[in-house]
């Protein structure tokens, strides 16, 4: 072991596999361990190399996270992007090799300025800080990529009674210090300093009986009655989905279905489920909106939006509540490529791939209201926007209930659709709040405040979705706090390190 963690390809090639192996403690696979593994793989990869070969090493380890993590784009690339096997192949490297520097920069940080191998529980604690510093970058830097986090391994782990007092990034935190902390306890031991074995021992032990003991903790309560729910899975193929010779047909399905559909208080339909502008489609709103009146329910439906924006007018991925709802949300974070697409003027036209429908949308306002419907409020997500925690956390906060759509078709049969359900389930687990999850291909379900999935509907399969949702009121310490405290002490810790790298220098 020591071998292959020292400078050279046996430990570039460790790291790559240390990366590739994170994908197995995520979802569908979930065995958490993994993510222990990898993570003290990757510290321990970093111990004896100079900041010029950790830079390498820190690439090798994202760039075998996000080439096992992410290999749905490929899918999106090739069999809807209209690219040759060849191409799509191709770009998914470019992809990969360019964002696995989102692993590499933090250890050359590490490596220049960070690391204090003779003081090893100091150096374990700004491990787990520069750990977390890296995963809430990557979820900022141009507009983010918030996925394949480790700690969306414990949802159903130990830690995942965590999750509602700092979030996905208190876990995360807590992996990384606890991977450091076992690399580094025989040297703990070994210094044979009483007073560090013993605070080792307890930082190493704390989040995981803090854990435990929380899970299953209901920081929430119910703020009225269940709410009956019907989600339509309508399962469209995605040739189809923009075809305006479908168009009648599957406004018709939508229909047909949610008139045989059983009297609900929320009727709930996927992503873009009206594939044409809400302006265009108005007559069939109203119809389906007077239905919903009749039965005493709210109708909420993903329809794209054209509204004029200083003078110009711009396109919008929305939601909007009909019958007994109010209530239009324009989508706030934008995937890239599939709605937006950077550098416009270089790319539209080389490929099919950059001309997707609907890949000219406009970034709705930071300030809109919730959705309001059977008199409670719902904190809306459109597909990609569940990824974010503290984007999440803003809205949940102000919220009863929680819901996102969704159009994962983009991806097929890969591993992606199941990741993005687990990190949805992780919001429901931060917030202490049901959420309501419609798709168009899979999975649609009812997740409850624990992040446990109460009923859902197999993936590609067409149905109805019954169950119930309950409103909840009250904030659970994530939601008040968001990550601040977090960062304090991440703040705190990098300045520790700093401070003793550079005392230590000049002594």
């Amino acid at each position: 072991m020591q071998r292959s963690t020292r400078p050279g390809w046996p430990g570039n090639l460790l790291t790559v596999i240390a990366g590739a192996i994170t994908t197995l403690a995520l979802a569908p696979y979930n065995i958490w361990p993994l993510a222990l593994l990898a993570v003290g793989l990757f510290y321990a990869g970093l111990r004896e190399l100079t900041p010029r070969q950790a830079l390498g090493r820190g690439w090798c380890f994202g760039f075998g996270l996000f080439g096992a993590g992410t290999s749905w784009i490929y899918v999106s690339i090739h069999t809807y992007g209209g690219a040759s096997a060849l191409l799509a192949g191709l770009l998914m490297l470019a992809f990969i090799a360019a964002i696995a520097w989102f692993f590499a920069l933090p250890a050359w940080l590490w490596a220049r300025w960070l690391r204090r191998n003779e003081a090893p529980l100091a150096d374990a604690l700004a491990f787990a800080a520069l750990w977390l510093g890296q995963e809430a970058f990557r979820g900022w830097f141009l507009t983010g990529f918030p996925w394949l986090y480790s700690g969306y391994s414990q949802l159903d782990g130990p830690l995942a009674g965590l999750a509602p007092l700092g979030g996905i990034w208190l876990i995360s935190f807590s992996l990384a210090l606890t991977a450091a902390l076992l690399y580094n306890l025989p040297r703990l031991i070994k210094a044979g300093r009483k007073a560090f074995i013993v605070a080792g021992v307890l930082l190493l032990a704390a989040p995981w009986v803090v854990g435990l003991a929380l899970k299953g903790h209901a920081w929430t309560s119910p703020a009225g009655e269940p709410l009956s729910v019907a989600a339509i899975q309508g399962n469209i193929e995605q040739s189809m989905k923009w075809d305006p010779a479908e168009l009648n047909a599957q406004l018709a399905l939508y229909r047909d279905m949610s008139f045989r559909s059983k009297r609900v208080d929320l009727l709930v339909w996927p992503e873009t489920a009206v594939p044409v502008l809400k302006e265009s489609a108005e007559g069939y709103l109203t119809m389906m909106g007077n239905f919903a009146a009749d039965r005493h329910s709210a109708l909420i439906t993903g329809v794209p939006v054209r509204q004029l924006v200083r003078h110009e007018k711009r396109y919008f991925n929305g939601i909007t509540v009909t019958g007994e709802g109010d209530g239009t949300y324009l989508k706030q974070k934008l995937v890239p490529f599939g709605e937006y697409v950077p550098l416009q003027e270089v790319l539209r036209g080389l490929i099919d791939f950059f001309n997707l429908p609907m890949s000219d949308f406009a970034r709705g306002p930071a300030d809109q209201p919730l959705l309001q419907a059977k008199g409670y409020q719902i904190a809306p997500f459109i597909c990609y926007e569940v990824v974010y925690p503290e984007f999440a956390a803003s809205l949940s906060a102000r919220s009863d209930l929680l819901l996102t759509i969704s159009n994962d078709t983009w991806f097929g049969t890969s591993i992606g659709p199941l990741q993005h359900l687990q990190m949805a389930q992780m919001r429901a687990l931060e917030a202490g709040r049901w959420m309501i999850r419609a798709t168009n291909n899979g999975v649609t379900g009812l997740i409850d405040p624990f992040g446990r999935i109460t009923v859902q509907i197999p993936q590609f399969e067409r149905g109805i979705l019954y169950g119930e949702v309950v409103p909840m009121h009250n904030l659970t310490p994530y939601l008040q706090w968001r990550s601040w405290p977090l960062v304090v002490l991440c703040t705190l810790l990098f300045g520790w390190a700093l401070l003793a790298s550079r005392i230590a220098k000049t002594v």
